[in-house]
C-alpha cells in the first residue's frame, strides 16, 4: 500500500470523528506514532487508517478499555498479549452465555417444575423452617440470602417471625437454582431485583430475548474486530514488529 501522507482530518472524516480525537488516539498508543513533516505537522499513513478501523471495531465487541489495551499491545509488537486479551473477552462472553442459560433454566423450573399444590397461592404465606425444608437448605442460608437482599420477608408484628409470601418463595427458589449452578449471591441479587421490578417472571421474557440479542451482537462485533485487527497486523511496517 503506498505510504501517502494523511492528515488527522482525513482519518477522522471516515468515522465522523474530530481531528483532535485522532491526535488523542495516537497519544494513547492506540495508533502508531506518526511521522512529522518539516513544519511539524503529523503525517499519517494508510496503516494508521487501518489501525483506527481496527480499534473502533474492537471497541464494539470488547469495550473501550480492552480495545485500547489490545491496540497498544499490537503497536508495541506484543501480539501474544493482544491475543490473550481477545481470548479473555471471548471467555467472558462464553461465561455470560452460560449465565443466561442458567437463568432461563431456573425460570423454566420455577414455572413448570412444581405441582400447583406445592406453590403458595397469592394469599398464602410460609415461614423460614418450612421454606428451608422445601428447598433443602438450612434456615441460616435463608437468613444469609435475606441479608444479601435476595429475599425480603416481612416480620409478623406479634411474633417477630419471618413471613414469606408467594413472591418471596419464588425469589428463594430462583436463588436456589442459580446457587446450584455456581452463581454468587452478588450475581443473583440484581436479577431478583429485576424480577420484583417487572412484577413477576413473565415480563422477563422480553428481557431475556434482548439479552440473547445483545450477546449475539457482541459476538459478531468481536468477529469484525478480529478481522480488522488481522488486516492491521498484516500491514504493520517492519519498523513496528508484528
Amino acid at each position: 500500500m503506498p505510504r501517502e501522507r494523511l492528515r488527522p482530518v482525513d482519518l477522522a472524516r471516515e468515522h465522523g470523528l474530530s481531528a483532535q480525537a485522532i491526535r488523542n488516539y495516537e497519544e494513547a498508543g492506540i495508533l502508531p506514532p506518526a511521522a512529522r513533516t518539516p513544519s511539524g505537522y503529523r503525517a499519517y499513513t494508510p496503516v494508521h487508517a487501518q489501525a483506527l478501523r481496527a480499534f473502533l471495531a474492537l471497541v464494539r465487541g470488547h469495550g473501550h478499555r480492552t480495545a485500547t489495551s489490545i491496540m497498544r499491545a499490537a503497536g508495541e509488537g506484543a501480539v501474544e498479549e493482544a491475543l490473550r486479551l481477545i481470548d479473555e473477552s471471548h471467555a467472558q462472553l462464553l461465561d455470560d452465555r452460560r449465565t443466561l442459560l442458567a437463568v432461563e433454566q431456573a425460570l423454566r423450573d420455577l414455572t413448570s417444575g412444581d405441582k400447583p399444590a406445592e406453590r403458595p397461592g397469592p394469599g398464602r404465606v410460609t415461614f423460614i423452617g418450612p421454606l428451608a425444608r422445601r428447598l433443602g437448605v438450612r434456615p441460616a442460608t435463608l437468613r444469609k440470602w435475606e441479608h444479601a437482599g435476595i429475599v425480603q420477608p416481612r416480620r409478623d408484628p406479634q411474633t417477630g417471625y419471618r413471613v414469606y409470601t408467594a413472591a418471596d418463595v419464588r425469589d428463594a427458589r430462583l436463588a436456589h437454582q442459580l446457587r446450584r449452578g455456581g452463581y454468587l449471591l452478588e450475581q443473583i441479587a440484581p436479577l431478583l431485583a429485576q424480577v420484583r421490578a417487572a412484577g413477576g417472571l413473565a415480563p422477563l421474557e422480553s428481557t431475556l430475548s434482548d439479552w440473547h440479542a445483545r450477546l449475539s451482537a457482541r459476538g459478531r462485533a468481536m468477529l469484525t474486530g478480529a478481522a480488522e485487527l488481522d488486516t492491521y497486523l498484516n500491514e504493520l511496517p517492519p519498523e513496528i514488529p508484528s
